[in-house]
């Protein structure tokens, strides 16, 4: 077990504070024979020693990381290797600052514990490859020393013919392109491979598209601890003869940068996703740069994402303006707009600020939840619309599924007169259309969880859904409620196969819940569309959807496209500040 001290607040912290914070990262490709069981293990260990972040199990293996107490985090190293399932693993324990509960932490997902059952502990890819890559042909396992002394050879003897490039030698980097532009591993005589993609599940294809570049090459690969590497060099390894000297760097370059604290061929700062952000050598050198001025900046902390595809961008202090539009590399490079030129202060009028009249709003589509109307949820959302006037349009649609009228057995229905129809984009397999005297008695009082057992209609819902898009679009974005929300998600992960019949460019999931279309395909991050989820951050407060299932719901789209906003509040949609400001800083991006 290694730790190294990524902080400095660690040092500058007093001998008698016994509570220095900490973050694990470990993750084990093996048979797991009862997944229930090593989930029992882990809400026990992990919520009895107060650790916080993400777990994901599946019948190969588990990926885990967390923070927490350190002395926590080596009591539950201890338990974990008290199971033989975990011989052999690498805890990976860094001490740090403790988190702040700011956006950094809740982005990252360190301010509640997820532990999540999954088919892929990271996924591969967004589409079914014809055969699975067999994680036991992955490529040979490189210590950092091992590593290291194949680097420092190369640089001493290039290729035997007095060439400045080892053509026999490529690093490739299996990180996402927002990772690689801050730090990669550098060696004069060895070209470093950079895949440039948006998010890990990509990187197949690109290794379809440049296989001539690894044919018949010793390729190192490398990436944050290791983990993408195992699925990626057994990829490349699966393509046969011409592929089979793929290896890969253990500990990936956290464990590298431990072994050589000051960079050694590793240059720039090494990105994590979890508080930290990233974590560098004792060089601290830089050689990221802002998007917008190309001065040398690589600190993500603002957060800033690209307005198309919500990667996550870099925009140095100076540049960066409130509300500004920002698109990334890859963007530009496909033709989806122009970078905004740096602000220069002498240049700018004293309004320089676009007026909200002449910009085109947005148009959303609003989904209420189960039981709602369309007039019904203009109603309720009558403050929020208010508040986005300048920026957005909100249409609103009633569901399909049309719904009984119920009461209770102490009460007497009102006339049918004065009741407005209710309807649902989800129903029980049990669903009843409208009687003829249109009301019926409740079968029980008001069951919370009703919302786990609505299983049908999607289809339907589905193909409702593209009649409304091709009569009342087109719509910018979608925005759910409630059952509104898993529709809206449902429809989010379907988004490949309605090209041309269903489009939009963001999500915004308001106590949401995961729909039973995406239940059979639960990995984290999966679901690649910019999406604004917005939901209550204490248990209880939401009698109707618990906050764990919209956190869950979250988690199932791409992190560098996703924002969590967690409210006070109950089953509503905030529209005080700071919650508007920032639903409004959202929307903004997209304007």
């Amino acid at each position: 077990m290694g730790r190294t001290n990524s902080c400095g607040d660690g040092e500058k912290q007093s001998g008698e504070d016994t509570e220095q914070y900490g973050v694990l990262l470990y993750y084990k490709y093996t048979s797991v024979p009862d997944v229930d069981e090593l989930v029992s293990f882990y809400e026990s260990s992990c919520n009895s020693l107060g650790l916080l972040g993400r777990v994901r199990l599946s019948t190969h293996g588990v990926n885990v990381t967390v923070g927490g107490k350190l002395t926590a985090l080596e009591e539950h190293i201890a338990a974990a290797k008290s199971n033989c399932l975990f011989e052999g693993t690498d805890f990976k324990l860094a001490s740090c600052h403790h988190p702040l509960n700011d956006k950094v932490s809740q982005e990252c997902g360190f301010t509640s514990l997820s532990i999540r059952v999954v088919e892929e502990l990271v996924t591969f890819s967004t589409c079914p490859l014809l055969k699975s890559p067999d994680i036991s042909n992955a490529g040979k396992h490189l210590s950092a020393a091992e590593f290291h002394s194949v680097l420092e050879s190369a640089k001493e003897q290039p290729d035997g013919s007095g060439k400045s490039e080892n053509k026999e030698l490529v690093l490739l980097d299996a990180r996402n392109l927002y990772e690689t532009r801050i730090g990669k591993f550098e060696s004069e005589n060895v070209e470093t491979l950079d895949p440039e993609i948006r998010q890990y599940s990509d990187l197949p294809t690109w290794i379809d598209q440049n296989a001539e570049k690894l044919k018949g090459k010793n390729v190192l690969m490398y990436c944050t601890g290791g983990i993408r590497c195992e699925m990626a060099s057994a990829y490349i390894r699966s393509k046969g003869t011409g592929f089979e000297n793929t290896f890969q760097l253990y500990g990936g370059i956290q464990r590298y940068l431990e072994q050589f604290p000051s960079g050694g061929f590793f240059k720039g700062k090494n990105f994590v996703f979890d508080h930290r952000i990233s974590v560098g050598s004792s060089k601290e050198d830089i050689v990221g740069c802002c998007l917008l001025c190309n001065n040398t900046f690589d600190d993500y902390s603002p957060r800033c994402r690209c307005t198309h595809c919500r990667m996550l961008v870099l925009v140095c202090n100076h540049c960066q303006v409130k509300g500004d539009n920002y698109v990334c590399e890859l963007c530009r490079k496909h033709g989806k707009g122009q970078v905004p030129s740096s602000p220069d202060p002498s240049n700018q009028p004293c309004e320089s600020k676009v007026d909200d009249d002449t910009r085109r709003k947005l148009r959303i589509l609003c989904l209420h939840g189960f039981r709602q109307n369309a007039s019904g949820f203009k109603g309720r959302t009558g403050s929020l619309a208010k508040k986005l006037k300048n920026i957005a349009e909100l249409v609103f649609i009633d569901a399909p599924h049309e719904l009984q009228f119920i009461y209770q057995t102490a009460t007497t229905p009102p006339p049918l007169g004065a009741c407005n129809k209710k309807f649902a984009w989800l129903v029980s397999p049990d669903f009843d259309k409208p009687s003829e005297t249109g009301w019926t008695v409740a079968q029980c009082q008001f069951d919370p969880l009703q919302y786990q057992n609505q299983t049908e209609g999607f289809d339907k819902s589905l193909t409702y859904l593209k009649t409304v898009f091709a009569d009342k679009g087109p719509f910018d974005g979608i925005l759910g409620f409630s059952q509104g929300a898993a529709m809206a998600a449902a429809v989010c992960g379907k988004q490949e196969q309605l090209t041309g019949e269903i489009g939009f460019r963001f999500c915004v999931l308001c106590s949401g819940f995961t729909p039973w279309p995406l239940l059979e395909k639960r990995e984290q991050g999966w679901i690649n569309c910019p999406s604004l989820h917005i939901f209550g951050s204490q248990p209880g407060k939401d009698r109707q959807i618990v906050t764990q299932a919209s956190s869950d719901l979250a988690g199932l789209f791409d992190q560098g496209c996703a924002t969590v906003i967690e409210h006070d509040f109950g089953h509503i949609i905030p529209t005080k500040s700071p919650y508007i400001d920032e639903i409004k800083a959202f929307l903004n991006q997209f304007v």
